[in-house]
């Protein structure tokens, strides 16, 4: 065995380690030669049509797989994909982007280079880092390939255990320089941080106290939950304590919708809600909140901190008081001793049960036109145990919040970035990510029109990948939840009429079975009944695409409500 390998080799053989199977990502001159070294060290390449997009693949892939990768070009490549990594920053999505740049001695010497702003100066290659430097958690450039293993190192601990995008530049000299083959036999360290033993065993036993004495208690599992590691916690919490627990609109997919004391998404708009309760609870314990206005109702449902335990990322805040401690352990300690402990559980005034919901939706006449108020609600007989369903900024997102999850169910949604188009390129990976692991999970995509069409060639990406997913376009002619907001009937808000049923054939599918293709239109509660009860629409592999006729100005009652209060608001 040779005693060095070549830097590029070492990086990708390093990713594959942390658990990576795929690269997205666009070719361009300034990183071909890195890219060699990707499929040898047994990773999959996935072309996208465009940096954005592949951001947004990386983006979905990363929320599943625990680590997404994305490779650019200098200047032109990384900064297509920048609105991209800036919502992976602002989601915490654990992606690393690889960008390939112009030899050291060209960047030394400020040559005037294609893809740089060509002002010849040295700076020229220091400003898209700079740019960067605000929507990553870490930087590194490999200039010196003596240090670089350790750079690369430190980098992918970073991406994944703060669960959040880093950004790595790869000069076009350096990646066939030599490195110790002897530093990939080093695992990586991976492990979470850990605390002072003594530390967490006296937060463990405030938090203990505070639930045994809890009269009026509430659990809510926001997004961080998930990305702080704390999900099987959080589940055997809600469990054990029997406390009444919801989610954010954020954190929805996180725990097990089937329990009896979950109680679906809080929020101070819509049916059932139950604010007094929570504003009059004495323990309120918040597990990764994320505070976005979308999330909040416009900060309406933001607990009150005074009678709250809150799972951060670093942190535990307990009754205002902040204790600089990580939380898995100490939720471990505290889970260690309620399993001990003789809880009292006692009734629980009536909360509103989100299984009673789908039980009380209109029966709609066959002929009768779709409407979101409805829809959403009937889609959870759809879905099965591993689906991984995702839901596009507008009105789609807003109307999966009336989703009724099966257990082992997921939901990515957007609960701070918001960028419409986003869902598509997500749900490549997402995809993706779901044959790497060999699950017989389905991903499920709820689309508008108006977003299909601001990352549409993505869909080329899925059928030449031949990967499996189910699309669903709510087709209501126009951005409806901008002409909700502002302009009803504004030209800003239209869209060219597409046939988006032909776009299969358009982007490359087969005619022939080596990759099925199943498309219909459904304009009624009769034609829908007809498709999703196809066996070749509910299983097997191949893409299956529904385009959903609903009206321009159709919502959920809920979203009405939301955008009434968002208006009403001065800040």
């Amino acid at each position: 065995m040779s005693e060095t390998i070549q830097l590029a080799e070492y990086l990708f053989r390093r990713l594959r380690e942390a658990g990576l199977q795929a690269v997205h990502g666009v070719p361009g001159d300034y990183n071909l030669l890195m890219m060699d070294y990707i499929v040898p060290a047994g990773l999959e390449w996935v072309g996208n049509c465009n940096e954005l997009n592949a951001g947004y693949a990386a983006d979905g892939y990363a929320r599943v797989k625990g680590i997404g990768a994305l490779v650019t070009t200098f200047g032109v490549g990384e900064l297509s994909a920048i609105n991209a990594v800036a919502g992976s920053y602002a989601e915490m999505a654990p992606v690393i982007h690889i960008v390939g740049t112009p030899k050291r001695a060209m960047q030394t010497r400020g040559a005037r280079l294609h893809h740089s702003v060509c002002s010849g100066k040295p700076s020229d290659f220091t400003m898209f880092a700079e740019m960067y430097s605000k929507i990553t958690v870490a930087q590194e450039n490999l200039w010196d390939a003596s240090t670089a293993p350790a750079q690369i190192d430190r980098l992918i601990r970073e991406c994944v255990i703060k669960s959040r995008p880093v950004y790595l530049q790869v000069p076009a000299d350096i990646v066939t320089e030599p490195v110790p083959a002897a530093a990939l036999s080093r695992p990586l360290d991976l492990t979470p941080p850990s605390n002072d033993p003594e530390t967490e065993q006296e937060v463990c036993d405030i938090i203990v106290e505070r639930i045994s004495n809890a009269k009026q208690p509430f659990i809510l599992v926001d997004a961080g939950t998930s990305r702080y590691g704390l999900v099987s916690e959080a589940d055997e919490l809600v469990k054990i304590t029997g406390f009444p627990t919801a989610t954010t609109p954020f954190g929805k997919g996180i725990p097990d919708e089937t329990l009896p004391n979950f109680h679906g998404i809080y929020a101070s708009v819509g049916n059932g809600t139950y604010v007094p309760y929570v504003e009059t609870s004495d323990l309120i314990i918040n597990i990764g909140p994320v505070h976005s206005n979308v999330n909040t109702s416009c900060f309406t449902t933001i607990p009150n901190p005074s009678v709250s335990i809150v799972f951060d990322q670093t942190s535990i805040t307990i009754d205002g008081e902040v204790w600089n401690v990580y939380p898995k352990g100490v939720l471990r300690r505290v889970l260690d001793h309620l399993q001990d402990a003789m809880l009292s559980f006692w009734p629980y005034p009536n909360l509103p049960d989100p299984r009673s919901a789908l039980k009380d939706i209109s029966r709609a006449s066959t002929a009768g036109a779709l409407t979101q108020d409805i829809f959403f609600k009937r889609m959870s007989y759809f879905f099965r145990s591993g689906d991984i369903i995702l839901t596009e900024t507008g009105t789609a997102s807003n109307g999966g919040r009336d989703f009724v999850f099966p257990q082992n169910v997921s939901m990515i949604n957007s609960g701070v970035w918001l960028s419409i188009g986003y869902m598509l390129g997500a749900a490549q990976g997402v995809a993706l990510a779901q044959r790497n692991m060999g699950s017989q999970g389905r991903t499920i995509l709820f689309i508008g029109d108006g977003s299909f069409q601001v990352t549409a060639q993505e869909l080329s990406t899925i059928i030449r990948k031949k990967l499996s997913a189910i699309i669903f376009v709510i087709n209501n002619d126009g951005y409806t939840i901008e002409r909700l907001i502002h302009g009803m009937n504004a030209e800003y808000n239209d869209i060219a009429r597409w046939r988006y049923l032909d776009s299969p054939c358009y982007f490359g599918a087969p005619s022939d079975d080596s990759y099925p293709v199943f498309t219909a239109k459904a304009k009624t509660w009769g034609e829908l009944d007809g498709v999703l009860s196809r066996e070749c629409f509910q299983r097997g592999p191949g893409l299956r695409m529904v385009e959903l006729m609903m009206g321009v100005s159709d919502c959920t009652e809920t979203l009405r409500l939301f955008l009434k209060m968002y208006a009403a608001r001065k800040e």
